[in-house]
């Protein structure tokens, strides 16, 4: 293995890899054991020089963001974490009324970027805490918004580092889903393509959207956002609470008081608290409505 650190490092770039990274300082859950190794690629050749060798090896890997719909085992990750970082976070208006940014940008920098230029369509995501190339990935929402509204086209990066461009209908955008995952693709970029608007109303819109985060969501807790994706014709924080679940605790783990769609970690959670406390929301909930809930975080580290 340490032939295999030694080319890491060369193929990441100078001082780009890192040992046994705790993902606990890289997930919005604020728990996770180490990574076995840990790699910020100095751009699109470096990425591929990365791919490429982790294949070759036959060594896991996983693309991190944000870390905000992750969860990572108290184990650890037996396998490479790449980070999409400060390489790929620059953000630019190439054309008028559409915005370039790198996989690595955070939507809310993205959404004030927007504001500060009068765009207009990407208010909704100013309050999710994840990047640009996970948004994409999962096509994120929130408040009516979903990434499938403004997205014009994806560049990403297949197995075997080639660059494609995908436009908004190649990537089959659904309800947290595209086509990103299941081909393996690693997003770099995206266009988002907004609309001219008036600064001042954005800006309250924005304002708006903010103060019903922190009305009904439990932001002071480290967490993942809305932990279960939505049944069909139903609602997953209102089937948990009327199966009984709200304030309910497993460990430092808890659905949240505030909004039952929520699981935080309330103080001093494992990784696995949070998935017992899942699994245990999800048998009850089938238990009292017969509705399979299934999570939107990644759960990886486990056997």
């Amino acid at each position: 293995m340490n032939n295999f650190f030694e080319r890491l490092c060369l193929a990441a770039g100078d001082g780009q890899v890192k040992k046994d990274e705790m993902m606990s300082g890289h997930t919005t859950f604020r728990v996770g054991g180490p990574a076995s190794y840990f790699v910020s690629p100095d751009g699109d050749e470096a990425l591929r020089n990365v791919l490429l060798l982790c294949q070759e090896e036959q060594m896991p890997y996983y693309i991190l963001g944000n870390g905000s719909n992750l969860l990572v085992s108290d184990k650890g990750y037996d396998g490479v974490m790449i980070l999409m970082g400060e390489s790929f976070s620059g953000i630019r208006e190439d054309e008028p009324c559409e915005i370039t940014a790198g996989a690595g940008a955070l939507l809310s920098r993205i959404a004030k970027e927007a504001m500060e230029r009068s765009l207009t369509g990407f208010e909704f995501a100013a309050g999710i805490p994840g990047t640009l190339g996970g948004a994409a990935v999962m096509n994120a929402g929130a408040y009516d918004g979903e990434m499938k509204d403004v997205l014009k086209s994806v560049r990403v990066m297949d197995k075997s580092g080639r660059i494609l461009t995908l436009t908004r209908d190649e990537l089959d955008l659904g309800y947290r889903h595209s086509c990103i995952p299941e081909r393996e693709y690693t997003v770099l970029s995206a266009v988002i393509s907004l609309k001219k608007g008036d600064r001042e109303k954005i800006q309250e819109k924005m304002a708006e959207l903010a103060k019903k985060r922190r009305d009904k969501q439990p932001l002071e807790y480290p967490s993942a956002g809305s932990t279960f994706k939505r049944p069909a014709g139903y609602f997953a924080g209102k089937l948990i609470d009327d199966a009984g679940m709200r304030g309910y605790r497993e460990g430092g783990a808890q659905v949240s008081e505030k909004h039952c769609g929520f699981v935080i970690n309330c103080g001093g959670a494992t990784a696995e608290d949070i998935r017992s406390l899942c699994r245990s929301v999800q048998r009850k909930v089938k238990e009292t409505s017969g509705v399979d809930l299934e999570t939107e975080v990644r759960m990886i580290g486990w056997d």
